[in-house]
């Protein structure tokens, strides 16, 4: 018989999984349930509320992240600037990985979710707007280290982190929206030559 922790994990494994494939509107508890090969009782035990599924998922989604890309993407054995070429190159193989498996692309789970739920969960998009801004401080303290040791010129590190994570998040939605990996392969490495200067 699983034990609860078995359950729990298998819960959110088939949500994220549902989720990204689809959408926060589409997937319903039942499938999640099905997915998972649990009861709706169990389901409810360990989730009150789907928001309370949601956020518990945004937590996964992050791990995964962290543990398939950021760690090595973010690597103090790479240059700063090795890190951000290494950071699109993975987001990149990702995509199209997921693309070859599904013949989608299904984007950035993180963006999905702010597209969709912003506007009407606020615990929701406060979540993603925390996690967000954790990655693009990872952007902006290797652009600050790069300017540091004279690998890049002076500029605006705050702003110019925040116009990369923008344009690799906009890029991600073009790339859903076209189901074109290649969209990814062709723009995002451009993301390693914006800058702001600093003003003065």
């Amino acid at each position: 018989m699983p034990n609860q922790t078995d359950t729990y994990t298998r819960i959110l494994e088939a949500a994220r999984e549902l989720i990204h494939a689809s959408s926060y509107a589409n997937v319903g508890v039942q499938a999640i349930c099905e997915k998972a090969n649990v009861k709706k009782g169990s389901f409810y035990h360990f989730f009150p509320s789907k928001q309370d599924l949601t956020l518990a998922v945004i937590d996964v989604y992050y791990v995964n992240f962290k543990d398939s890309i950021i760690n090595e993407a973010f690597s103090s054995s790479l240059r700063p600037g090795e890190r951000l070429n290494r950071f699109f190159e993975l987001a990149i193989a990702m995509q199209s990985h997921i693309h070859q498996e599904t013949g989608h692309v299904l984007g950035c789970p993180f963006g999905n979710l702010t597209t969709e739920l912003a506007t009407r969960d606020e615990a929701v998009r406060q979540k993603i707007d925390g996690l967000f801004t954790r990655l693009q401080h990872l952007i902006r303290d290797s652009l600050q280290e790069a300017v540091d040791t004279g690998e890049m010129e002076p500029l605006n590190v705050e702003a110019t982190a925040e116009a990369m994570f923008a344009y690799f998040e906009g890029l991600m939605l073009l790339a859903k929206s076209r189901n074109d990996p290649n969209v990814l392969r062709e723009l995002l490495p451009a993301t390693t030559q914006i800058r702001i200067p600093i003003k003065h």
